[in-house]
């Protein structure tokens, strides 16, 4: 793929950190459980071993503010841009520069930093389509040498991207489409191991995150991801929008989306938030039609 698709192969980048001005690379790794974060910050992987020159960001320190952050709401809200571009100068991210970002392997972290940085302003982010065990996969080298800290000067101009708040995604489920990234028996109120209510957003469609995948963790080819989005409905609206549990996974899908040639919008808020407002109603049960 060209420089213009969010996604970068494996051959891809083992040849772009072979030129002249290798990209930064940025290890996410991250696991969500169904029974909260596992391994939380990823850092034990990371210290077992990395790409060669990664630096390690922490999703939930850099990549999102703390529950209950004034005027935020939901289990993972939008960083405090002073946090976030600290995190990122040390890595050595510049805003002349690209950078790739990777996980263990589904993307679902990945793309949370993908979206992250281009809501803060980064031009030229794309994530490593397979990740870590791509990398792996393929047999090129992985150390255990953590690199020096570094001074980029990358400054987040938060807002970059839109977003939704809990009326915009009660008004985009009604009119529009909005699609629901949990798996399906979140959406449907069956069990409910993270957040204080079971079910879904009234008129949200159900997209579970992981149907973008191919089973070696890879994104579906384009043509693939769009008959999918197409059959939830996105060639009738301008714009998808896109929420899950806490606003991370949700990432995963706006990146599917726009693969898929479609544009979109994310509720970071996402269930976290819209189920801890009880004046919110949840549905349950299959989606609509």
């Amino acid at each position: 793929m060209d420089n213009t698709s969010p996604l970068i192969s494996v051959a891809e980048l083992a040849a772009e950190l072979a030129g002249e001005r290798p990209p930064v690379l940025l290890d996410i790794r991250f696991v969500l459980s169904a029974a909260g974060p596992t391994g939380a910050s990823g850092a034990d992987e990371y210290a077992a071993g990395h790409l060669p020159g990664a630096h390690f960001v922490d999703l939930e320190q850099a990549l999102a503010a703390p529950p209950g952050a004034p005027g935020h709401g939901g289990r993972h809200p939008l960083p405090d841009p002073e946090v976030l571009g600290a995190a990122l100068r040390r890595a050595g991210v510049a805003a002349d520069r690209a950078v790739v970002v990777y996980d263990a392997g589904p993307a679902t972290a990945a793309a949370r930093a993908w979206w992250v940085l281009r809501w803060a302003g980064h031009p030229a982010v794309r994530v490593l389509d397979g990740g870590f065990a791509a990398w792996q996969a393929a047999g090129l080298p992985v150390t255990d040498e953590v690199p020096a800290a570094q001074d980029g000067d990358f400054k987040p101009v938060p807002g970059q991207l839109a977003t939704l708040d809990k009326d915009g995604a009660a008004e985009l489920a009604r009119t529009g489409l909005l699609l629901d990234s949990r798996a399906g028996e979140r959406y449907r109120g069956e069990v409910e191991p993270l957040d204080p209510r079971a079910g879904h957003i009234p008129g949200a469609v159900s997209a579970p995150t992981f149907d973008n995948n191919a089973a070696d963790g890879r994104f579906k080819p384009a043509a693939e991801l769009a008959e999918r989005f197409r059959a939830l409905g996105a060639d009738e609206h301008p714009v998808v929008g896109v929420y899950c549990g806490s606003g991370v996974t949700a990432a995963h899908n706006a990146l599917a989306l726009e693969l898929a040639g479609y544009r979109t919008v994310l509720y970071p808020g996402s269930w976290s938030e819209w189920s801890s407002d009880p004046e919110r109603p949840a549905a349950t049960g299959p989606q609509r039609g």
